[in-house]
């Protein structure tokens, strides 16, 4: 009923003006004029480009509002502006590792597991990457087709990658900090990226970055960007961009429990190798490499053009297209094979992705008094992921051979996405109205291609068994939605923006979606704003089928995700998924106390329920029997059945996430002694557990570990310091970056006492039920970049992140895997590898 009462309000105020009149300039058409005015401030301040600051506030946005010519603060609901300058000085080559360093509400895990370690999601306030909706240029840009499939903060996510864009192509990126699922549909709870790109006829840019990880001895990095606009005619433009990216490994070295050759009394040594399986002395006090960024090779390119074909008609367009092979060594310690002759096995796992995407568009202005924008977006990612260096121990028993390299399966995900948009502005009796509608047709496809036989027969390599046809197929949905968002201005002081959304889906619930906002300037210097929304995700392709079997060397157990729609998993308790549904409260002020100084807070709550978690875990014969049932070969591994583990997805938790944003600026004009532009940023964050659902057979979804991974892993605050000083020639960029603290319930691993025993019953050590309670106590860091502009056109910098080496807190023995990390990896906190050292290029001509 709620939702049902905000789409009426919204759609009633609205109604009464539909036949006058329709707004909805579309993001990408209210860009133009925002390009127009950057160019134009461009020109204005090319005496001391590299001097940003404060300006970034000023430039007029098309995120969050249907309007054109609103500018960041002067927008009803918060919108932050980065500039490229600003994702530059991040000192990061990665656009998801710049954002995170420069914007407070955005964090990543530290390390990824598996196959997710080889993508790149980011996560806003808290909530998943799922719950973020990520626009380029105002279009909904499509998701990776890689989702995860550990546990964790980001499992079962399929978040989009923006590190496959050409981050050289973006101008700015522009954060709308509130929900506004009425205004763009699905997705967009915990709030939108909006990524806007060049688009300039004129120029030419070059640039280099390279840098390592110098505390470690590794990860060693470089990247070369270029692009550049020229003229399409007389009138028109074409914006072109290539960006080529390489690192390798960034290692951090540690103990391994299995290969130190000692261990507490009482320490299970099943997988141990030194002092235990014979030949492996060779290994004794060898670290373990475990915990490592991935090497990555990736390409990059992206193409814009706009041509005006009549008076107020203007064609344009866009194209991208990535394509990356990444490795990730998969396991931990060495397996060891004496009957075969195999004294070391180090599986590797590769991920060759290619992403695309092309837009086509028209608009104009004057069709029977509108503007109005039709375009269309078809975009995808194919992701091919293998295994190497690895054999498969049931083929090789059966046959005396195993090969050594396996492609495991691949997942193909599209989106195919029409719009209709129309806009016009007009007045009733003296009042000023922007009113905006149109409509969206969305098709989604999600599609897995089973691996060679040899992936998934016998047990498939060790550790890692490919994807059977039976897990395969391809799936299909339309989305249809229609719009209608409005924003009244009263009074001077007074704006009121009020939108309603109707979305159909073939394959789950309908949904309605209102919001409504308000803002009132008291004065030219303070402002108060609020925004009231509710909205919706809704579950993903990959969500409702994806399915995987891991199988656990040594261990004779075996643990499946089971498709949340199949007989298997209803048969241990699972139901259809249905869409997140959120409330979105915030409001805030936005104020200039003294002249040059701005400050804004806002407050938020963002109330989710049905949120799609990790389901409940069955243990022992049922799970085993539902894994059979499914059709995966488990007969060669799965010798111990009371250690096996089937799950699956579930509509299983609602939380309440609340938190504050503050965020200032100031620029100090020191006349010869140069430009020093302040800024601070702090985003506090909490989030709650409210319910915790319980399967069909009558047990919790989510246990102490899992909720830990959804409410207390991400940062409960996080602050950022920015001081940029130029003068002359030079520029000096330091920033103090403060990570709260992180708390996780971690198992209880092998150096955990067998006596040990957990309160509910059993062994304390493996136990799913009783857990070791660790925090990451919070850390600062520290970066520093020094730059000169060696021409007026060339300008070289050099710079450290994290210059002190700040690392995360160690676990305790007891709670260390054997082979595993010694870090925390699913803390959103601060990233394992340490000081960056990193030299920088760039000529614009």
């Amino acid at each position: 009923m709620k939702r049902l009462a905000l789409f009426l309000v919204a759609t009633t105020a609205c109604t009464p003006f539909v036949s006058r009149a329709a707004d909805a300039a579309s993001a990408a058409e209210a860009q133009e004029v925002a390009q127009k005015k950057a160019d134009k401030t461009t020109a204005l301040t090319k005496k001391n480009k590299f001097v940003k600051g404060s300006d970034d506030a000023e430039q007029v946005v098309v995120t969050g509002t249907r309007e054109s010519h609103v500018k960041a603060r002067q927008s009803i609901s918060p919108v932050v502006v980065i500039s490229s300058k600003t994702l530059e000085r991040s000192g990061e080559l990665n656009v998801a590792n710049a954002l995170t360093r420069t914007y407070p509400s955005i964090t990543m895990s530290a390390r990824g597991s598996n196959t997710n370690s080889l993508v790149s999601s980011i996560q806003m306030r808290g909530l998943g990457p799922n719950e973020t909706l990520v626009l380029v240029d105002g279009k909904r840009r499509h998701s990776t087709a890689n989702i995860v499939q550990k546990p964790g903060p980001q499992f079962a996510s399929s978040g989009v990658d923006l590190n496959m864009l050409a981050g050289n192509m973006i101008d700015h990126i522009e954060v709308l900090e509130d929900g506004a699922a009425a205004m763009y549909g699905s997705d967009a709870i915990a709030g939108v990226v909006n990524i806007i790109t060049k688009k300039k006829d004129h120029g030419l840019t070059l640039s280099g970055q390279g840098g390592a990880n110098a505390y470690l001895g590794s990860g060693e990095q470089y990247q070369l960007d270029a692009d550049g606009g020229f003229k399409l005619g007389k009138d028109g433009y074409v914006h072109l961009g290539a960006q080529f990216y390489q690192t390798q490994h960034a290692i951090a070295w540690g103990p391994d429990h299995a290969l130190l050759g000692y261990w507490p009394a009482g320490a299970d040594t099943k997988n141990y190798f030194v002092g235990v399986k014979p030949g492996s002395e060779s290994w004794r006090g060898r670290k373990t490499d475990y915990l490592s960024t991935p090497k990555e090779t990736r390409e990059t390119f992206a193409l814009n053009f706009g041509k005006p074909l009549a008076a107020g008609i203007e064609l344009y367009g866009q194209a991208t297209l990535g394509y990356r092979h990444a490795e990730m060594r998969a396991y931990k310690y060495p397996y060891i094979v004496p009957a075969a002759g195999i004294s070391e096995l180090r599986p590797i796992t590769g991920d060759d992705e290619l992403d695309y995407a092309a837009e086509l568009g028209l608009k104009g202005e004057n069709l029977f008094g509108f503007d109005w924008n039709l375009s269309t977006v078809y975009g995808g990612d194919n992701s091919r992921i293998s295994i190497r260096d690895v054999i498969n121990l049931g083929e090789l028993a059966r046959t005396g051979y195993s090969p050594s390299k396996f492609w495991d399966y691949t997942q193909k995900n599209t989106q195919w996405t029409n719009n209709l948009d129309l806009r016009r502005g007009f007045k009733i009796w003296s009042m000023p109205v922007s009113l905006a509608f149109g409509g969206e047709h969305r098709l989604d496809s999600y599609q897995i291609i089973s691996g060679n036989p040899e992936s998934y027969l016998d047990g498939g390599p060790v550790e890692h068994a490919g994807i059977p046809p039976q897990s395969a197929g391809t799936w299909y949905r339309n989305i249809y939605s229609a719009y209608v968002d409005a924003t009244f201005r009263p009074t001077r002081k007074l704006s009121i923006d009020v939108a309603g959304r109707y979305e159909y889906y073939t394959d789950t619930d309908n949904t309605e979606n209102g919001k409504l906002s308000a803002r009132y300037d008291f004065t030219n210097r303070f402002a108060l704003r609020g925004t009231i929304a509710n909205g919706f995700r809704a579950p993903t392709l990959q969500e409702s089928h994806f399915s995987r079997l891991n199988i656990f060397a040594g261990t004779g157990s075996v643990g499946g995700q089971l498709p949340v729609e199949s007989a298997a998993a209803r048969s241990l308790g699972a139901q259809g998924l249905k869409p997140e549904r959120s409330v979105n409260a915030s409001a805030g002020f936005t104020m200039e106390p003294v002249h040059g100084l701005h400050v804004e807070a806002d407050v938020y709550q963002i109330n989710l329920r049905d949120r799609i978690v990790q389901g409940g875990t069955v243990r022992g014969a049922q799970a085993l029997d539902a894994i059979r049932s499914f059709g995966f070969d488990v007969s060669p591994t799965a010798t111990n059945a009371a250690a096996s583990s089937a799950y699956f997805l579930s509509n299983g938790a609602s939380t309440r996430t609340q938190g504050l944003d503050i965020k200032a600026d100031y620029l100090v004009h020191m006349h010869q002694y140069g430009n020093l532009a302040l800024m601070a940023a702090f985003n506090l964050n909490r989030t709650r557990l409210h319910h915790n659902g319980i399967s069909t057979i009558g047990k919790p979804l989510l246990n102490e570990q899992t909720i830990a991974y959804i409410t207390t892993a991400t940062p409960r605050s996080k602050i950022i310091l920015n001081a940029l000083w130029t003068i002359g020639k030079w520029d000096v960029n330091i920033r103090q970056s403060r990570y709260g603290e992180t708390t996780n319930m971690m198992t209880y691993q092998d150096w955990t006492p067998a006596s040990a025993t957990c309160a509910s019953g059993g062994a304390l050590r493996y136990s799913n039920s009783c857990f070791g309670q660790f925090k990451n106590t919070p850390r600062w860091l520290t970066d520093l970049e020094i730059g000169y502009k060696i021409t007026s056109r060339v300008h070289a910098s050099i710079g450290v992140n994290n210059v002190f080496n700040v690392r995360p807190r160690r676990l305790p023995g007891n709670l260390v895997p054997a082979g595993g990390s010694m870090y925390d990896q699913f803390s959103n906190q601060v990233p394992f590898t340490g000081g960056y050292y990193f030299g920088r290029v760039s000529a614009s001509l």
